[in-house]
């Protein structure tokens, strides 16, 4: 279970972890909004729609002034690192009739200061994500077979299959129970020496979720041996997002993922919302995962983007 990515020629086979998914394919942006009763694959569709963002033609996380997204590593009893990054995903990438979505990724500091990786996802859901990585050091663009489910993204606690490619037909889904939820969001607690500039404004725990009606949804791997049995998400009955999510295996509690969801301005659709901040822990090793999205970074919609962003030649521009 999260395997170490940096290790592996740093962010090459991070964003690889975006696995294959073969058949039928996930929810894409044509979801329509649901009204009556919903069985458990059916909402796991709409958790799918709102993760990847189908409510919007293009969302990204940008550099907007000295605000920038961090992800923050802190193992037990060490001083934490942390890298600094900008996303942009494309859903609606229209130079290319076979292509799905196209996503950016570009790191900013730490150890995978400028490295950037484009991925491409194709409508054929039968063939496998593109994955091309600008290397720095070497001053090329790598491409790289899909990563597997269980890599770490960015030396995270976060897995590919968490952030990204996980879909929903890779789980068997059940309706659990509906219920209040009433709890705080986990966060980082840092000392004053700990931190560093891009750590010094850093949130409280996010406590709006708390009183959000939410479906409990029990998703269980189709892979034998999976690193976790089942998982819980507890996910709001309005806007489909999932605010927790507990992984399980031999009958005890190994990671939970908190997410913190706002509202996009001016769109209708309940289920347009972006990140906040992401929270994770390994409970067996103590090691913690923040990824936090200032609200000023986030674009939605934005017409200033062109197709060309989301190329190899935007990775070659990219300064170490």
């Amino acid at each position: 279970m999260l395997k170490p990515l940096i290790k592996r020629t740093t962010l090459t086979l991070a964003l690889a972890a975006l696995v294959p998914f073969q058949a039928q394919a996930a929810a894409d942006r044509s979801l329509a909004y649901p009204t009556g009763t919903l069985s458990a694959d059916e909402l796991a569709d709409q958790v799918y729609f709102v993760n990847h963002f189908f409510a919007f033609d293009n969302y990204a996380i940008v550099k907007d002034g000295k605000d920038i997204t961090v992800l923050v590593l802190k193992s037990a009893g060490k001083k934490p690192t942390t890298i600094t990054l900008e996303r942009y995903l494309n859903n609606k990438y229209e130079d290319d009739p076979n292509v799905k979505a196209k996503d950016l990724a570009i790191f900013r500091s730490g150890k995978l200061r400028g490295t950037g990786m484009l991925i491409t996802e194709f409508d054929d859901q039968s063939k496998s994500q593109s994955y091309a990585v600008w290397l720095p050091s070497l001053r090329k663009i790598r491409r790289f077979a899909e990563p597997a489910h269980d890599d770490a993204w960015g030396g995270s606690d976060f897995t590919f299959g968490d952030v990204t490619l996980r879909r929903p037909q890779d789980e068997k889904h059940e309706l659990v129970g509906e219920d209040t939820f009433n709890d705080c969001l986990g966060a980082m607690e840092l000392k004053d020496s700990e931190k560093n500039r891009y750590t010094r404004k850093l949130p409280k725990a996010y406590c709006g979720a708390k009183g959000r009606a939410v479906y409990k949804l029990k998703s269980t791997p189709k892979r034998s041996n999976w690193w976790y049995d089942y998982r819980i998400s507890y996910v709001d009955k309005e806007t489909f997002a999932d605010h927790r999510t507990e992984y399980f295996k031999g009958g005890k509690q190994i990671k939970v993922i908190d997410r913190h969801w706002e509202k996009a301005p001016g769109v209708d659709d309940p289920r347009a919302v972006s990140w906040g901040y992401w929270y994770g822990k390994n409970l067996d090793t103590g090691h913690e995962t923040w990824a936090v999205i200032p609200s000023k970074v986030n674009r939605y919609n934005d017409s200033s983007f062109k197709s060309s962003k989301w190329s190899e030649a935007t990775l070659r521009k990219l300064k170490q």
